[in-house]
């Protein structure tokens, strides 16, 4: 039997990060996958599939050059499925190959099969040809998350999907329900409808992204309507099924009834709510462990479970739930779980949401600065007063700085538009220095760059505490 000084369950971004970090300690390590590739949801049908297809559509269907090239502009007219799927195949197969080849370097055992607790240290493995037993001293769940599938909805992955099932279409359809304005139904979204697909998307509460900036959210909404997505706020579905077409030649629509008494057609519906995590097989009740209705952990500011030896990292604990995010977690884990000091400053992790525009943001909201009785003032940017936005055709997208209006300190940065997730960390580095308003008025950026931006809005805001 082997024995290990930690295992990691799951080969997403949480447990790769998790178990390089383990070897980088010198620790033995192992890392169990339980489906035939590694990468988990984030590789194989999350995160990079979904960020793929919409570098595809940008690019196919020109929508964000015409601007420059006008309304008509589309290198591509007849877009399939077979072309957006092909730049994501490719990526995928590429971050596959880096992965095992991160582990192989490192001298990680990848062990495939399904396991499960036996003991407080003992995982018993069900692999494709027989069933082996191991030990170790520590054990990290990065499991991670699937969609929720409620069993009132008629799933049958042609019609009506979740968004793992999206990415199985056999061709475009001419129009689509979402349900669910989260991240996933956002993208999903934006994506189809810069395709030129009749999107309606319906969310129970009365706005996206409540943890946004508001003026950003607002700016996203516009935007969405401008390609033609329909936003049903406040809304909630009561009942999903198929029906016949008018047509009758066989072929089905699906029904999305509304408890407001509305009723919603399409040729197709993605179901967005939730995702459920994936622990139910680990049966932990073997170690004591009881995960919530919801199948996540509850974990410690150390990711530590109720079971001191047991640590949990990514999606399968819950917000933020983000790739980013989930690589730190699990590398901060294995550093406390071996007694290894870390610096990491949650509070200015980044919040990276690919809609078309893309969107991204670090610290506070002015919600909550205003909610905290912090006293601060706005300078905001737009792209089209930079040369660079004209250059890229975004007369869209927009920077935003929060200033303390006594220390001039940068609060939150938030923008849309794009390169937002790139150019977030120019003020995340300076939010984890303690920077002011002054550093970017201060210093030259590269011209044109949409990094001006910041010195535009850093101008702009502090005009606004000197009062003119």
């Amino acid at each position: 039997m082997k024995h290990y000084d930690i295992a990691v369950i799951g080969s997403g971004p949480a447990g790769q990060k998790a178990a390089i970090q383990a070897a980088k300690l010198e620790k033995k390590v192992c890392i169990i996958e339980k489906d035939p590739v590694l990468g988990g949801a984030g590789i194989n049908t999350g995160t990079i599939p979904s960020k793929s297809l919409r570098e595809a559509v940008l690019y196919l269907t020109g929508s964000n050059k015409r601007a420059l090239y006008g309304d008509n502009f589309r290198p591509k007219r007849d877009i399939t499925i077979e072309d957006l799927i092909y730049v994501s195949q490719h990526v995928i197969h590429n971050e596959r190959g880096v992965i095992r080849e991160h582990f192989d370097r490192n001298g990680i055992d990848l062990l495939w099969g399904n396991a499960h607790f036996e003991g407080p240290n003992l995982l018993q493995l069900e692999m494709p040809e027989h069933t082996e037993m191991i030990t170790a001293d520590k054990f990290i769940i990065c499991t991670g998350t699937r969609p929720a599938t409620p069993s009132s909805v008629p799933f049958n992955d042609h019609n009506i999907f979740t968004s793992d099932g999206l990415l199985r279409l056999a061709h475009l359809p001419k129009s689509i329900i979402v349900v669910g304005g989260g991240v996933i139904g956002v993208e999903y979204a934006c994506m189809l409808g810069t395709l030129g697909v009749r999107v309606t998307l319906v969310e129970g509460k009365t706005e996206l992204f409540e943890f946004l900036d508001r003026e950003i959210v607002e700016a996203l909404q516009y935007q969405m309507r401008q390609v033609g997505i329909t936003l049903r706020f406040g809304e909630k579905v009561s009942k999903i099924e198929e029906i016949d077409a008018p047509s009758n030649h066989g072929s089905k629509l699906v029904q999305a009834h509304l408890e407001s008494g509305k009723c919603l057609t399409a040729q197709c519906l993605l179901y967005a709510v939730g995702r459920q995590g994936t622990t139910k097989s680990l049966q932990l009740e073997n170690v004591g462990l009881v995960p919530d209705d919801r199948e996540r952990l509850k974990v410690n500011k150390s990711y530590q479970t109720d079971v001191a030896h047991i640590y949990a990292a990514g999606d399968v604990i819950g917000f933020p739930a983000l790739a980013s995010t989930s690589m730190e977690q699990g590398r901060l884990a294995v550093c406390h779980a071996f007694g290894v000091e870390t610096t990491s400053i949650p509070e200015l992790f980044p919040y990276g949401i690919y809609a078309i525009p893309e969107i991204s943001m670090v610290g506070k909201t002015e919600k909550q600065l205003t909610d905290a009785g912090i006293p601060y003032e706005a300078g905001i940017a737009h792209y089209k007063e930079v040369a660079r936005g004209q250059i890229l055709g975004d007369t869209v997208g927009m920077l935003k700085l929060l200033i303390h209006q006594e220390s001039r300190q940068i609060l939150g940065v938030h923008i849309i538009g794009t390169q937002a997730t790139e150019l977030v960390h120019i003020g995340q580095a300076v939010m984890a220095f303690n920077g002011t308003v002054d550093f970017f008025i201060n210093n030259v950026f590269n011209y044109p760059t949409l990094a001006e931006t910041y010195k535009v809005a850093a101008f702009n805001g502090s005009n606004k505490l000197r009062n003119i």
